[in-house]
């Protein structure tokens, strides 16, 4: 056993506090090491990529650097969008490079399989950007901080408002694999539940270019709206082609049930205008989302996705966690991270469950018409506020098996 999980016990932590001076000795190997491993080059790299990376160094900057005396180190990795490859990073990294905690993780099978990992290593993993609700239900971990959203919080609120305006019947194009199953199933399961209808689906390879045979099925099936289950560049060419085939003209709604600031920058306003999705966070909201959007836009050339954002909350907040433990072992960070409220720029009183669900209010975002933005990045308004609790999935319907009955 890595011996970072033999430094946990209850009765040390008292010990910690009265010597301040050992407390570097409490941090394994002398240093706390960080990694970022998401899409740094394929479809979901504009909206995490880089740009979580920076926003974790902006979070290790405002810690000085350091942690219980220890230096903060920060490493980054290319998963591809494979979860052998995701997977094959994250044990090195474990094994070889000792890194304490992995976040980003923005590919859902590849979340799944590092999560899996963390189980067996007792290692803290901090999933930004996948979306997969398995990872708070079925397949929970005991070290696993679900930080941004799920798919269950990126249907509830485009699906709710949608049938609210009367688009009842859907049909949904899917991207083939783990992310995109669980986004359909959430959304179709609360469409009916608000009494609408399922048309018919079909599945398309992820990096796929030409939806023109999928988008010809959803107008034919007599659909009022199309579920986009894909995300990224794949989000954006299904939206896109959408208004090319007449499909948006004909009053079939684009529902984007995952989607990002930088994928309506793509899209462009003439198409995306009146479209709406869920988010944790808008850069436009109040004086301190615009401030650390500022910021961090200095360092990356644009506003932050709410991906991004969520990087440096989660790297800021476990930090926290491992000064108020006195110590980098898994256990009683974790501890930590769960009995502190959540509080930054980007979420208020946010709660880290049971289930490894973070709560937190999340927005209903309209994109804006041409006439309406003021500048580039002024592409949303906030319709809605959902607040936490009715976003995500009830603690008892996730079937996590840590959660007590």
């Amino acid at each position: 056993m890595h011996r970072r999980t033999l430094l946990g016990g209850a009765a040390a932590l008292p010990l910690f506090r009265i010597l301040p001076g050992r407390a570097q000795g409490q941090v394994s190997d002398g240093v706390v090491k960080i990694g970022v491993l998401n899409d740094m080059t394929g479809v979901f790299a504009d909206q995490q990529g880089m740009g979580e990376v920076v926003a974790a160094r902006l979070a290790i900057e405002d810690m000085g650097g350091k942690v219980l005396g220890a230096p903060i180190e920060l490493v980054h990795g290319d998963l591809l969008n494979r979860a052998d490859i995701g997977l094959g990073v994250a044990r090195r990294w474990f094994d070889q490079e000792k890194v304490d905690i992995i976040t980003g993780l923005g590919n859902s099978a590849v979340a799944l399989a590092v999560q899996t990992l963390s189980k067996e290593k007792q290692r803290i993993v901090i999933p930004m950007s996948a979306g997969t609700t398995d990872l708070t239900g079925k397949e929970c971990g005991p070290w696993t901080a679900h930080w941004v959203y799920d798919n269950y919080s990126a249907a509830k609120g485009p699906v709710t408002a949608l049938v609210r305006g009367g688009k009842t019947k859907w049909f949904f194009v899917t991207s083939d694999y783990a992310f995109g199953h669980s986004l359909e199933a959430n959304a179709s399961a609360i469409l009916k539940g608000l009494g609408g209808e399922v048309l018919g689906s079909v599945r398309a390879p992820l990096g796929e270019s030409d939806y023109s045979s999928y988008l010809v099925r959803a107008a034919a099936s007599g659909a009022q709206a199309v579920g986009i289950c894909a995300g990224g560049t794949d989000m954006i060419n299904i939206a896109k082609q959408m208004g090319e085939f007449g499909l948006i003209r004909r009053g079939i709604v684009p529902a984007a049930l995952n989607c990002s600031l930088t994928n309506i920058r793509s899209i462009g306003l003439e198409t995306g205008q009146g479209m709406v999705y869920a988010a944790s966070y808008y850069w436009d909201q109040t004086e301190a989302t615009r401030a650390f959007a500022t910021r961090f836009a200095k360092a990356h050339g644009k506003p932050p996705t709410a991906f991004q954002a969520g990087s440096y909350g989660a790297v800021l907040h476990y930090l926290k966690a491992v000064q108020a433990a006195g110590t980098d072992a898994t256990a009683p960070v974790m501890a930590k991270m769960r009995e502190t409220p959540i509080n930054d720029f980007m979420t208020k009183d946010g709660v880290l469950r049971a289930d490894g669900r973070v709560v937190r209010d999340v927005y209903l975002l309209r994109v804006k018409q041409p006439r309406q933005s003021r500048s580039e990045w002024d592409l949303l308004e906030v319709a809605e506020t959902i607040r936490g609790e009715e976003a995500f999935r009830p603690l008892a319907e996730g079937g996590c098996p840590l959660v007590k009955a």
